[in-house]
């Protein structure tokens, strides 16, 4: 008995890893589904950047056309949350917060990440607005002003990767102290250290002044830098078995959780798919959405395989029908 199945895929988030995906498999004249909460990390912030070809679009602008073409390929856009998902042999159930439950073949997940703030007063209110983490990001628009860095373990690398971009770059060490080698690599590109505690974002008329520290004085700058958690947004993938990773830099934890794939984007769950920031918690926005092809053409090459049923003898290690 053949079980009648809604879709062919069913793609979990509707960024731009999971947008292209539905592009690539609609194309492929495959029955897709995305599943999306409607809640784009990036949709703070004013402009995408290092997009060949679209540089400077506005993050929501790029998901409003990348839902146009994938819809103009067949793919089906379901505003919702995945809970949870089933693995039945050769298919899978997706159980979604309304209740309502989606069948499909296969499964690709692209849910991405949440971005975890430290706890300093102004920072949330500020975030994709002059509160930044990315210079590969935000670098260019910042290049003549003055950035301060509110340290984390990781803020002698991040010190030295906006100076890069920055002439004028501050590093508030907060909860750490630079070694005495890195101290001097601070020195030698000429960034400032400030030791005392920040107290909180500065901010007068809705415009940031700087960062003030717990002795009272503000610190004038005209950006923020720090560095997020990044938590993957797996709970779908967990519901499968699958195991959340810590991702490491060095012996050091990296603050951030990823669920691990080959280079298809197969998990270790047969039939289920993962791409973009919740695989890959430093890719950018079109390395995301290049994994979401990827990840596509793999689940495309799984079907394929799958439909194909070629009787192969026990001496006949070519699969060849004679």
């Amino acid at each position: 008995m053949t079980t009648h199945l809604d879709h062919d895929v069913i793609i979990v988030g509707g960024g731009p890893a999971g947008l292209a995906a539905a592009v690539t498999l609609g194309r492929a004249r495959l029955r897709v589904l995305v599943v999306d909460a409607g809640s784009p990390r990036n949709a703070p912030a004013e402009h995408a950047h290092n997009y060949l070809g679209l540089e400077g679009i506005p993050p929501l602008e790029l998901l409003a056309r990348g839902r146009t073409e994938a819809q103009s390929y067949g793919a089906v856009i379901q505003e919702g949350t995945a809970t949870a998902a089933t693995a039945h042999g050769n298919h899978f159930t997706v159980e979604l917060a309304d209740g309502a439950t989606l069948t499909a073949r296969r499964l690709l997940v692209t849910t991405g990440l949440t971005d975890e703030l430290p706890d300093i007063d102004g920072l949330v209110d500020r975030w994709g607005r002059d509160v930044l983490h990315c210079p590969f990001c935000h670098g260019w628009e910042v290049r003549d002003k003055k950035v301060g860095i509110i340290g984390s373990p990781f803020g002698v690398h991040q010190a030295l990767m906006w100076r890069q971009w920055v002439d004028d770059v501050v590093l508030f060490t907060r909860e750490f102290t630079p070694t005495v080698d890195e101290s001097k690599k601070l020195a030698a590109r000429g960034v400032t250290v400030i030791s005392d505690a920040v107290q909180k974002i500065a901010v007068e008329n809705d415009a940031l002044v700087g960062i003030q520290l717990t002795t009272g004085s503000v610190v004038p700058v005209d950006a923020v830098v720090t560095k997020p958690t990044f938590t993957a947004n797996a709970g779908v993938l967990v519901s499968l078995g699958l195991e959340v990773t810590d991702m490491m830099m060095g012996d050091v934890p990296a603050g951030a959780s990823f669920v691990a794939t080959d280079q298809t984007g197969a998990t270790s769950v047969a039939g289920v798919y993962a791409a973009g920031n919740v695989a890959a918690p430093m890719e950018n926005v079109i390395g995301s959405a290049a994994a979401g092809v990827r990840a596509a053409g793999g689940v495309v090459a799984s079907l394929i395989e799958e439909d194909t049923r070629l009787p192969v003898g026990p001496d006949d290690s070519t699969g060849a029908v004679s």
